[in-house]
């Protein structure tokens, strides 16, 4: 399966910014969160988006590079797997070719009302991995 990539632009706040002048390594999971949920809400049709809320439920942050204030960042996000109520993410985060990050997440498909894992529908996860 090929999966459906989505890029997603971050723009670096002043806020973002550390005692060392770069982007607080906390920041990182923030832009990560964004971005995956961007790409749900881009690619799931705007009925599971309603009816489904995303969790994390582990990061493995490997920092190559820092960022600073005004740098493009990047982030692109690939679903690597689905299963059942859980999706598997690969996020790069990046300003042009620099790769800044590398982040392997695990999150979980919650129903919008009942905030109970929710499996994610066949015809949903194949938007988000196709089939060739």
């Amino acid at each position: 399966m090929t999966a459906a990539v989505h890029h997603h632009s971050i723009a670096v706040q002043p806020e973002d910014i550390d005692f060392m002048g770069h982007v607080n390594n906390a920041h990182y999971l923030k832009w990560v969160q964004e971005a995956v949920v961007a790409h749900w809400e881009k690619i799931a049709p705007p009925s599971a988006v309603a009816e489904h809320l995303w969790v994390a439920l582990k990061h493995e942050i490997t920092y190559r590079k820092p960022a600073f204030l005004d740098d493009p960042i990047i982030a692109t996000v690939i679903v690597e797997k689905v299963q059942g109520a859980r999706a598997f993410y690969e996020t790069l985060i990046k300003r042009g070719e620099e790769v800044l990050a590398e982040v392997k997440s695990s999150w979980c498909c919650l129903d919008s009302v009942t905030l109970r894992p929710a499996r994610i529908a066949q015809d949903i996860a194949d938007r988000f991995l196709p089939r060739d």
